[in-house]
């Protein structure tokens, strides 16, 4: 593990940059109501809770902040990318947003009752170490952590070797975790593992393009959500897109 960040940080948080300034809050609401954004929030809101203070971190352009505060769940948005909390914020201005880094979290020790990351951990080169201890310092005892990391699903592996092994440039990094490594990383910052789920197995279809890709913004097409409906239960890891973790701060 490694506990420095890696060459590629700062271009990587460029990049990210650049994404929100090129995106939209409707358009990324829109993903909101995907079969597969559905089913991965049914299966992690009913470990939240619906009092005290929740926090996204890197929570982009507010997309989950914003169905999850709808739900009525107290969540707070947190993300390095000014530009992505400013466009936020124009889109509602009531919105809790805080500008900050998820190894240096605002917030003292014991002071959430959830932490959420989707899609986040996986992009810093130095590895997950340093922002689990951040989020473990800031979550109360018994407090909750979701997380969801991309997996080396089959079809990930075939582009990789179609790529000569290389996944990143040299500008933008990003990396899977095996279940082996999620639970280990996760066990070493001091957390006790809930369960560890597969999900988004028609997205995992919609990297191989053609007919598993419908028209909308990273939207699967219908023989994508039944054929991955039907992965989910033959073969749940081999085509598991994303890996939903959850797991609590131990109590005292």
């Amino acid at each position: 593990m490694h506990d420095t960040p890696g060459a590629r940080y700062d271009t990587t948080r460029k990049a990210w940059e650049n994404i929100w300034d090129n995106a939209s809050v409707e358009v990324e609401l829109q993903t909101m109501t995907y079969t597969r954004a559905r089913q991965t929030m049914a299966r992690y809101a009913a470990y939240l809770p619906k009092t005290g203070a929740i926090l996204e971190a890197g929570s982009g352009l507010s997309a989950a902040v914003i169905t999850l505060r709808r739900l009525g769940y107290p969540v707070i948005g947190l993300d390095y990318a000014e530009n992505a909390l400013h466009i936020s914020r124009r889109y509602d201005p009531s919105l809790p947003l805080a500008a900050g880094d998820v190894h240096a979290l605002p917030f003292a020790a014991n002071a959430l009752d959830a932490y959420l990351s989707f899609g986040v951990l996986e992009h810093f080169e130095q590895g997950m170490g340093a922002a689990l201890a951040e989020a473990y310092r800031v979550l109360k005892p018994g407090g909750v952590l979701v997380l969801t990391i991309p997996y080396p699903n089959v079809v990930h592996r075939l582009i990789q070797w179609r790529r000569g092994g290389r996944l990143n440039d040299d500008a933008f990094y990003e990396s899977t975790y095996t279940r082996r490594a999620l639970y280990d990383n996760t066990a070493a910052a001091g957390f006790t593992v809930v369960e560890a789920m597969p999900t988004s197995h028609a997205f995992t279809l919609w990297g191989l393009g053609g007919p598993f890709r419908g028209r909308g913004y990273y939207q699967t097409s219908a023989l994508a959500d039944a054929l991955g409906g039907v992965l989910r239960v033959v073969l749940p890891w081999a085509f598991n897109f994303s890996t939903l973790l959850i797991a609590r701060k131990p109590q005292r």
